[in-house]
């Protein structure tokens, strides 16, 4: 089972979450205020919260980490790692009273979606890094996620791991090769298509069929999109849209095609070799989930240590190998690829992990929605969702 999936299955709290997501007023930090003194020196530990299924454990024993492990042992520093983020707006809604009243959250690093982090880096709610501390995040970070449009240089954010919004399909059952999103709207496919039910999950990938450069894409662009995606639905081209149950329908043969996660697919393929991810031609939308230090967390130091700990290759090639998603240090991939367990050395020619030269000339990040925009935009997309 994969991360997101489990996701799925813990669910429930998402709508109740994105409620007090959206009714947390803005409160902006102003820099000089997210500071506060920092115990890392003489404080040997670290609070990091973290998604369930998103770091490497050891087989024997699931209670060890061994890339945190090592950390510990190399550092003398005590990591308190929790998975307690099932969910961004449940998340958000958790820590933002203290955030917004100026109060310190209890934890020192945190992984988020970057779409949330957005939000985060606009409300000033988390510090700027010291890249002097962090030799390995300059040196190795992919080049493609280096400067998003909400954080221009990722002087807020790192990237934990990274992943493809594409098109998910049955190539037996097809019967032929997908290669546009437009081909998602072909007539033998009617009914046998959903897409993702998150409309910061589904808009950019939609938006890039219609030819859209995502990176400096326009209101009226979103509703174009949603205009043709409102005609398949009164036609019931599209079956229904889907969180990571997309899995299971595919997999079922219920649908024939979908939008889907790359880090899903590499796991269906285990299971159902005619499974295909494909990044149309049009362009995929390149994403991240990312490390934050919040403000007033009280051990930034050892924060940043650790991120950089995560950025050394023969760590982020442990982490790869692990979790499967996209890995955010290309170098990672020759330490993969020397390995001489075969398994994990093939993992090194998969471009879902490590994306090939062709695959990367397409994908893009998309610009963040805006929170002026935002509320119009949930709007018209949940009505079409059915939400």
């Amino acid at each position: 089972m994969s991360r997101r999936s489990l996701l799925r299955v813990l669910g429930g709290g998402a709508a109740v979450g994105a409620l007090a997501g959206c009714g947390v007023p803005a409160a902006y930090i102003a820099p000089d205020e997210r500071a506060a003194g920092d115990r890392s020196a003489r404080d040997k530990k670290l609070m990091f919260a973290n998604w369930p299924l998103y770091i490497d454990t050891d087989d024997e024993n699931k209670t060890k980490r061994p890339s945190l492990d090592a950390f510990e042992k190399r550092t003398g520093i005590d990591v308190r790692y929790t998975e307690e983020i099932n969910d961004n707006d449940e998340f958000f809604g958790k820590i933002s009273p203290s955030l917004m009243n100026h109060q310190e959250t209890g934890r020192d690093l945190i992984v988020i979606s970057d779409w949330m982090c957005a939000r985060f880096v606009r409300l000033g709610w988390v510090q700027e890094m010291d890249r002097a501390r962090q030799p390995n995040v300059t040196k190795y970070l992919d080049p493609l996620l280096r400067s998003p449009h909400f954080d221009p240089g990722r002087q807020y954010t790192v990237p934990w791991q990274s992943g493809i919004t594409g098109i998910a399909y049955n190539k037996r059952k097809v019967g032929r090769e997908i290669k546009q999103v437009s081909d998602l709207w072909a007539d033998d496919l009617k009914g046998r298509v959903t897409l993702l039910s998150g409309l910061d999950e589904a808009f950019a990938l939609l938006l890039q069929g219609d030819g859209v450069d995502i990176t400096k894409w326009r209101a009226d662009d979103f509703h174009r999109m949603c205009d043709k995606v409102e005609k398949m639905v009164d036609s019931h081209h599209i079956r229904r849209f889907t969180g990571n149950d997309y899995i299971k329908d595919l997999s079922s043969g219920d649908v024939l095609a979908c939008q889907a996660y790359s880090g899903d697919v590499i796991q269906l393929q285990a299971d159902d070799p005619d499974i295909e991810f494909v990044v149309p031609e049009e362009g995929g939308e390149l994403w991240a989930e990312s490390l934050m230090i919040p403000n007033l967390a009280r051990h930034k130091r050892n924060a940043e240590r650790l991120i950089d700990h995560y950025y050394e290759p023969e760590v982020a090639a442990e982490l790869a190998a692990w979790v499967n998603y996209v890995c955010p240090v290309p170098a990672a991939r020759d330490i993969l690829a020397s390995a001489k367990d075969k398994e994990r050395a093939a993992l090194a020619e998969d471009p879902l992990i490590f994306p090939d030269d062709a695959m990367r000339e397409r994908l893009k990040i998309a610009r963040d929605i805006t929170s002026k925009e935002r509320t119009e935009f949930a709007k018209r997309w949940n009505s079409l969702v059915g939400l």
